[in-house]
């Protein structure tokens, strides 16, 4: 390997929004996320409906319309 080349490589320690840390290698020394797998809706099984139903109602919605100028 050349010198002086590679960034450094630091153990650093990862801190989510939810209060959850723990410890990875990086180049950089902090690093400070929103989401993680503690908090994430995959991981925890908690997902919200809302935006589900919501998201079904409007793709119908879109598919009716493209259907109508296709067909018309």
């Amino acid at each position: 390997m050349k010198e002086k080349i590679h960034p450094n490589y630091f153990q650093t320690t990862v801190r989510c929004s939810c209060g959850e840390t723990f410890v990875t290698g990086s180049t950089r020394k902090d690093i400070h996320v929103e989401v993680c797998s503690k908090c994430h809706p995959f991981y925890t099984g908690v997902q919200k409906n809302v935006y589900k139903t919501g998201r079904v109602e409007r793709f119908m919605k879109k598919l009716e319309q493209a259907t109508k100028e296709h067909a018309g």
